[in-house]
């Protein structure tokens, strides 16, 4: 596993997110209001929508394009919806955020 520090958790409001540019594309990393973060690629399974643009609710996120529904924990589109957004694991520790992800961060 390569753990690779990317942020604070004060850095993405409750109910907000944050995009971290990556080699492999952008990973948007989600806060939902009881303080539990999540990673997704930032593309929607639907049509490549900005889920990091998207409204969370609980531990769900909603497409602005098109209203899809992604499950934060899984990446999975809400039924009657289908498809994946990639997930990456994320963890805190002491208010620091790290990603477990093999490529590169880019600046």
């Amino acid at each position: 596993m390569n753990w690779i520090q990317v942020g604070l958790l004060s850095d993405i409001p409750r109910q907000g997110s944050r995009v971290i540019k990556t080699s492999g594309g952008e990973i948007a990393l989600f806060r939902s209001v009881d303080d539990e973060v999540f990673a997704l690629d930032d593309r929607c399974p639907h049509k490549g929508g900005p889920l990091s643009q998207g409204i969370v609710h609980g531990h769900r996120v909603t497409c602005p394009l098109h209203s899809w529904v992604i499950a934060l924990e899984s990446g999975e589109a809400v039924a009657p919806d289908a498809g994946c957004a990639h997930r990456h694991e994320v963890r805190q520790a002491h208010g620091l955020l790290f990603l477990n992800f093999d490529g590169e961060l880019e600046n």
